[in-house]
């Protein structure tokens, strides 16, 4: 067996030259015109199909900087909704806002509330402006127990907020709120989850605090809390709230309930990025909130952490943790023996572009666990930059094909789908959204307004190769080709 850890791999600027998706006949071809490559199991090429759920020219809200998203039956018809996430994010902290774009405190939470039709969703703003300035991250959880999922928003500019959802006119009532005291004008909440780690039957919240929504080198410098949530009583009161700090790091971007030991019960992976390392908090077990503190580890690798995924790759029944390293992106096996390193390996690399929202599933329906992945664009957030070239850092979705077990520490074969001048991807989920057996994905758009948003890729399969990537819009921030 050849471990092949990522920086064993061919230099990054000779892994741009090749995509085994794209032949390099096509190199000055854009991303999403070329021919597909990519196959099914059963021999079928793979393309993919814009679908359009929500953006600012057609739902009339001037919203901006979609990030993060969750999904939830938020209105009990027994159809998954979403609960999206927009901070406005051409300029976070100057007053100097176009008139015609957005204004300086703008932000949104969106609920978009699904059908039968996968192309048919009511979208609703449940809050926005200074309830929610620059929300970054959201979690839906009952938390006062009545049956309803409830929605919690994690505001880059200042705090946690709590919305309660009113019940069976959630679609058109106004939702009681409660801005976390104990939260407020307290930093920057870049993340939120809820988990019930003490098994009392009351989900606790998990925040880290980035200290500020644009760290300067002081805020690297200095350490901000992850923080742990409980509530004793009403969650509209504000003195049912208190806070627990777990720990204190240099940017903290991650606070994840995962059972990563397999043990029955919530554990939480934290990510900084000012210290570019993973640490476990370990869950007891015993119905307390003690929690044990431990190093990730990892050789060949560090992770920054913000986004994390989590299965079982090589087969031996311990969760493993998919995630960015410096320009690539690599999977860290979890060692038999507590407290040993993670080793690192390599699965590929969308550089010059970076990596930043992703998700598993079995694409090509093989029986393995692919990737699909998301880029980061560095450019304009509002127009065109005729400045940003083919070999800038442009907004890219791509997916990785997993090579299987018995060639799991491989690299991974990447398969582009689209490649464009201004967007970043920052999150992804996998469902069959249309029905017809194979995977989907729903995700979000930021960093190019007017084409900010949710989306859905639609996976199309075909008997002879087609266009990588159908857009949903006439109108569109330019597709590029490969670097």
């Amino acid at each position: 067996m050849i471990i092949q850890h990522y920086f064993m791999a061919a230099s990054l600027s000779a892994l741009c030259l090749i995509s085994i998706g794209v032949r390099t006949a096509h190199a000055q071809t854009p991303v999403g015109d070329t021919l597909t490559q990519a196959q099914s199991a059963n021999g079928e090429y793979i393309s993919w199909r814009e679908h359009l759920i929500d953006d600012p020219v057609t739902a009339g809200v001037n919203f901006s900087g979609s990030d993060g998203f969750v999904m939830g039956d938020i209105d009990k018809d027994g159809i998954e909704d979403i609960v999206s996430v927009h901070e406005s994010d051409a300029e976070y902290d100057s007053a100097s806002f176009l008139e015609d774009f957005v204004p300086p405190i703008a932000g949104h939470v969106r609920i978009h509330f699904g059908s039968n039709d996968p192309d048919r969703w009511v979208n609703v703003t449940v809050a926005e402006a200074e309830d929610v300035p620059a929300p970054e991250d959201a979690a839906v959880v009952d938390l006062n127990g009545d049956g309803w999922l409830d929605i919690v928003a994690a505001a880059e500019r200042s705090h946690l907020i709590y919305l309660q959802n009113p019940g069976s006119d959630a679609r058109s009532a106004q939702w009681p709120r409660l801005i976390l005291p104990l939260t407020r004008d307290k930093g920057s909440y870049i993340r939120v989850f809820a988990a019930d780690f003490d098994g009392d039957g009351v989900p606790e919240l998990t925040a880290p605090n980035k200290g500020a929504q644009t760290p300067g080198p002081e805020d690297y410098a200095r350490s901000t809390p992850v923080e742990l949530h409980t509530l004793h009583g009403d969650p509209l009161q504000g003195d049912s709230w208190q806070v627990q700090v777990l720990g204190n790091y240099s940017i903290p971007q991650n606070a994840e309930p995962v059972d990563i030991d397999s043990d029955g019960d919530m554990d939480i992976v934290v990510g900084t990025r000012g210290e570019s390392r993973l640490i476990i908090f370990e869950n007891p077990g015993d119905g307390t909130l003690n929690f044990t503190e431990r190093a990730v580890g990892i050789y060949g690798a560090s992770m920054a952490g913000f986004n994390l995924e989590y299965t079982d790759l090589n087969g031996d029944g311990r969760l493993d943790i998919i995630g960015n390293a410096p320009r690539s992106m690599v999977w860290i096996e979890q060692p038999e023996r507590k407290g040993d390193a993670w080793n690192a390996h390599y699965i590929g690399s969308f550089a010059p572009d970076s990596h930043t929202g992703y998700a598993l599933a079995d694409i090509d329906e093989d029986g393995d666990i692919d990737l699909i992945a998301g880029s980061y664009s560095r450019g304009d957030r509002t127009g065109d930059d005729s400045s940003v070239g083919v070999n800038g850092a442009l907004g890219r979705i791509g997916w990785f094909e997993n090579p299987g077990v018995s060639g799991v520490y491989e690299e991974w074969q990447r398969h582009d789908i689209s490649r464009r001048k201004r967007g970043m991807f920052d999150k992804f989920m996998a469902r069959d959204l249309d029905g017809d057996g194979d995977m989907d994905f729903l995700g979000t758009r930021g960093n190019s307004y007017p084409y900010d948003g949710v989306f859905w890729l639609e996976q199309v399969r075909s008997v002879s190769p087609r266009a990588a990537f159908e857009r949903a819009r006439e109108q569109e921030s330019d597709e590029m080709p490969l670097p």
